[in-house]
């Protein structure tokens, strides 16, 4: 593994990773008042289109960081619009 890859990867573990302790924190107190519904949809939208990007690359670091942080940060969004 080259340097650049190995820069590229601790990148995408980190910013995937960042989104659990949100989600769990969520899921377990069904607080989402603080939460920002416009920040939420629009980065949701934003990692849905880095997929979309990987895919068309066909990239799988990009596909897979990107597939498991729209799973995360969608959650997050459907959360919040369910519990307000």
């Amino acid at each position: 593994m080259t340097a650049t890859e190995l820069i590229g990867s601790a990148a995408a573990t980190f910013t995937t990773t960042s989104f659990i302790p949100q989600v769990w924190k969520v899921w377990s107190t069904r607080h989402t008042v603080d939460i920002s519904l416009g920040m939420y949809t629009l980065f949701t939208l934003g990692v849905a289109l880095w997929l979309a990007y990987g895919v068309l690359l066909k990239s799988w670091p990009i596909i897979i960081a990107n597939c498991i942080t729209l799973l995360l940060t969608g959650a997050v969004l459907v959360m919040k619009l369910k519990f307000g």
